[in-house]
Parts: C-alpha cells; sequence; structure tokens
C-alpha cells in the first residue's frame, strides 16, 4: 500500500488525538507546528505524516499514556486558567497548614460525605510532608440538609479563627445533625453567639453558592474533588495520588 492510498479516514478515530498527544509530547513547538500545518497540508502529506505517527505510536505505545496525560494537564491548563484566581482566594479564611505556602491544594468537601471524613488522615500526612503547602478547603454540603449547617458552622469557626480544629472536630463528631455540630463547635471553642450570627449571615450562604457553582463550572459532581497545579482530581483518590500532584505543581512554581 503506497502513502497515496491512505487516508485518515482509514485510521480510527482515536489516532487524531494519538497525534496531537504525540505532538504534545513532544512538545509545544510541535504542537504548534502541526495546529498551524496540518490544514495547509495536502490528504497525501497529511496521510503520509498520519502513517509515520501511527507507526511510531503502535512501535512504542508506552509513549501513548505519557502523551495523553500531557495533553490533558495542558486542556486542565485551559480551563483551570479563568477560575484559579477565584479558587485560590479562600476568603473566608478555611485554611490549613501553611496560609503562605507557595502550593495550594483545594478541596471541596460535605461533612457527610465518608469519603472526606477518611481523607483527613492524607491531608494531614501530606501537609507535614510539605510545611510549604497550603490547603484550602471549599464547602460543598451537596449531600444532605445539614451539611449545609455544618459548612456554615465552619464558616463561622473560620471567621473566628477556628476554623481547623472545627473540621477536624466535625468529622469525628459524625454526621452532621443539630447535635454533632453544636459539639463540634464547642470542641472547636467558638464563640457561640458570635458564630450563629455569622452562620446566618447572607454572606455565608453567598459563600457556599460561590462554591457550588466553581464546582459545578469545574465539572465536579460529588466531594472529594481537588484541585492541585493543573490537576483536577476526583473522589477519595488517596495519600500517593494528592502527593505525587503536590509533587508536580511544586516542581512548577519552582521553574517560576
Amino acid at each position: 500500500m503506497s502513502a497515496a492510498d491512505i487516508t485518515p479516514t482509514r485510521f480510527p478515530l482515536l489516532l487524531n488525538a494519538g497525534i496531537a498527544a504525540a505532538f504534545a509530547l513532544l512538545g509545544a513547538a510541535g504542537a504548534w507546528w502541526w495546529e498551524g500545518r496540518s490544514g495547509s497540508l495536502s490528504s497525501g502529506q497529511r496521510a503520509e505524516i498520519e502513517q509515520v505517527v501511527h507507526d511510531y505510536l503502535m512501535a512504542h505505545p508506552e509513549v501513548l499514556p505519557k502523551a495523553m496525560a500531557e495533553l490533558e494537564s495542558r486542556q486542565n491548563a485551559s480551563q483551570l486558567a479563568k477560575f484559579r484566581p477565584d479558587l485560590e482566594r479562600a476568603s473566608a479564611g478555611t485554611v490549613l497548614g501553611n496560609p503562605q505556602g507557595r502550593v495550594t491544594l483545594i478541596e471541596f468537601t460535605d461533612y457527610a460525605c465518608g469519603f472526606c471524613r477518611r481523607s483527613v488522615d492524607d491531608v494531614d500526612a501530606l501537609i507535614a510532608a510539605n510545611p510549604d503547602l497550603r490547603v484550602i478547603v471549599r464547602e460543598l454540603p451537596i449531600l444532605t440538609p445539614s451539611s449545609a449547617d455544618a459548612a456554615k458552622m465552619a464558616i463561622a469557626a473560620a471567621e473566628q479563627g477556628r476554623y481547623a480544629q472545627f473540621h477536624k472536630a466535625m468529622f469525628e463528631a459524625g454526621n452532621p445533625s443539630a447535635k454533632t455540630i453544636a459539639s463540634a463547635a464547642a470542641t472547636a471553642g467558638l464563640d457561640m453567639d458570635r458564630a450563629l450570627r455569622i452562620a446566618a449571615d447572607p454572606g455565608t450562604e453567598a459563600e457556599l453558592v460561590r462554591n457550588l457553582d466553581l464546582a459545578k463550572q469545574l465539572g465536579f459532581s460529588g466531594t472529594p474533588s481537588w484541585v492541585v497545579g493543573d490537576a483536577m482530581l476526583s473522589g477519595a483518590v488517596g495519600r500517593d495520588s494528592l502527593a505525587e500532584a503536590i509533587a508536580s505543581a511544586q516542581s512548577g512554581t519552582q521553574g517560576t
């Protein structure tokens, strides 16, 4: 079969993604060249290039996962760019770890979420291992009506500078209810009159609405969900996956 006999329709649809991913792996220059030239190539020239890439990928399939991961990272970076200022602004003071840390991990969480509860130890370990890590917790009370009450009390705790204490106590107290929320607030040492005023303030409700809107814009539909650097992760992904994403984000900040 000659190059002239090969047309793009003879290849699986995945090939186009493979070509894009292959050029992504080769770097920005390769991707720029393909994007700039592919539309001006003749069908024969395009087919020859696609055949070369196809043959390379078939001979070296191990590069495709890496290339696809690079492509996904670039797509995430583009999507996150317009949301990052809002994502990384902890207006309610819901911060764990180093408030001035250069690497930021954002967690969307719900106090009724069992997977979020299990992730508490992972986050604590990551903070202990990374002194330069800032963790912004975005309250996303989507599971039960009492989740919203707990989230509002958490924001009230943040206003008193007691967020970390309430956050841990609330997960330890069990599923959100009037009783467990009051217990966690007492454990955190909150001024309850002041806390109840903040919890009932319209601005607190507005903060939860912003979090919900951000989650939707990013395509998150459950908790926990995470953003660190250009990585977006959903579910209880585990300490190792989070540590890998943090390390990648750290290498990016060191290069700037």
